[in-house]
């Protein structure tokens, strides 16, 4: 990688940092300015520091809202495009459709605050709707906002109140901006940056859906191993550097880490490593950790592990602590590298707490599998 796309990649990295920050010191110094003009001599100290204490909680619930509203709008505009509920993530928690009902699950992912999943309708002329479920979370955002913002200039003379209103507007229409606007963010691609990307190329629109459904039939139990094989033709490089077709090359890796196909598997994470291609890096960090398993079950080189174990992978795999995947490489490592057998259960005890409420058991039993391949290597 040339200077200039670590350069590149390196703000992207920082653009979701960049704009918490920026939420957090407009929050700040509002919350300063509103106590410096409101500030009364004769008012108890005790009382004063309870106004800030409340407006900056009401902060962190304008945050939390906004995020819900956000992801409320990919379920308003997906049923109202045709598409069917499948899950619905706020932070770790996860509700999901199992078998007709819906269950609450835990699952955390890097550089999310929350998803909306959904069954696709079925493609015709080799189009779905797109548009409106991918910004549909900003649009309902920027919604919210101009409810809150109306209800600000109502109230703009009661205090706290009108102080509360304006944070509810400003965040929500940061996040609105934040996610509507196309961009790379962080280790995942926005809301807008998908939304055009689809628009962009008929290939990306067939990857989208083989994705969506794919997700549906995984929440109804099926493993990527036993579904349709012409969902998984592997695309070209060329149509690989739109990161929606580069996502369909992950999951044809993902489904021959299922079939147990290491060596194909092998050769192909590392040529989609090794290509220009739109795959973010939460996907990256993801194949490495399945190419330190392959390693570590096959030849079993430490030094190539270890070459593998970059800085960047160890953060990424730290942030992804309780992922499923993570934790089985982790686990491998411990058990075949450092021959830690402590160290391993430990991190099979923490594997099988983390299974009980991840929301995909047919995943965990993949997972699981895996381990035992490892473990009868030992």
């Amino acid at each position: 990688m040339d200077k200039q796309k670590k350069k590149n990649k390196g703000l992207k990295q920082i653009i979701p940092t960049l704009f918490f920050l920026g939420i957090g010191m407009f929050c700040g110094f509002f919350i300063g300015t509103v106590i410096g003009q409101n500030f009364d001599e004769e008012r108890p100290i005790g009382q004063t520091l309870l106004i800030a204490g409340g407006l900056f909680l009401s902060m962190y619930a304008a945050i939390v809202v906004q995020l819900i509203i956000h992801e409320a709008g990919h379920l308003v505009f997906g049923l109202m495009s045709g598409y069917k509920f499948s899950s619905f993530r706020i932070f770790s928690f996860m509700w999901v459709k199992e078998s007709g009902r819906i269950r609450l699950k835990r699952l955390s992912i890097a550089g999310t605050g929350g998803q909306c999943l959904m069954s696709p309708p079925d493609m015709i002329d080799g189009k779905i709707p797109v548009t409106l479920y991918n910004l549909g979370g900003s649009l309902m955002n920027v919604i919210a906002s101009t409810v809150f913002l109306i209800l600000f200039i109502l109230f703009k003379n009661v205090f706290f109140v009108s102080t509360v209103l304006l944070f509810f507007t400003a965040i929500g229409y940061i996040i609105a901006i934040m996610n509507g606007v196309p961009m790379r963010m962080g280790t995942i691609d926005n809301d807008g940056y998908n939304a055009f990307s689809l628009t962009k190329s008929p290939e990306a629109m067939r990857a989208f859906w083989v994705q969506m459904k794919a997700n549906e039939q995984i929440s109804n139990g099926v493993r990527l191993k036993d579904m349709p094989d012409e969902w998984f033709k592997l695309p070209s490089d060329e149509a690989m550097k739109n990161s929606m077709v580069a996502t369909l090359g992950v999951f044809i890796c993902n489904r021959l880490m299922d079939k147990e196909n290491f060596e194909e598997a092998d050769k192909l994470m590392e040529h989609m490593l090794s290509i220009e291609s739109g795959m973010v890096g939460l996907h990256r960090n993801l194949l490495v950790c399945d190419r330190m398993f392959i390693e570590m079950t096959g030849e079993n080189r430490k030094e190539i592990v270890d070459l593998m174990l970059t800085k960047e992978q160890k953060t990424f795999m730290k942030q992804m602590k309780n992922f499923p995947s993570v934790l089985r490489t982790e686990y491998v490592y411990a058990l075949l590298c450092e021959n830690d057998t402590a160290k391993a259960e430990k991190i099979r005890k923490q594997f099988e707490n983390i299974a009980k409420t991840y929301p995909y058991p047919n995943d965990i039993q993949a997972e699981r599998e895996l381990m035992e391949i490892a473990e009868k290597i030992r």
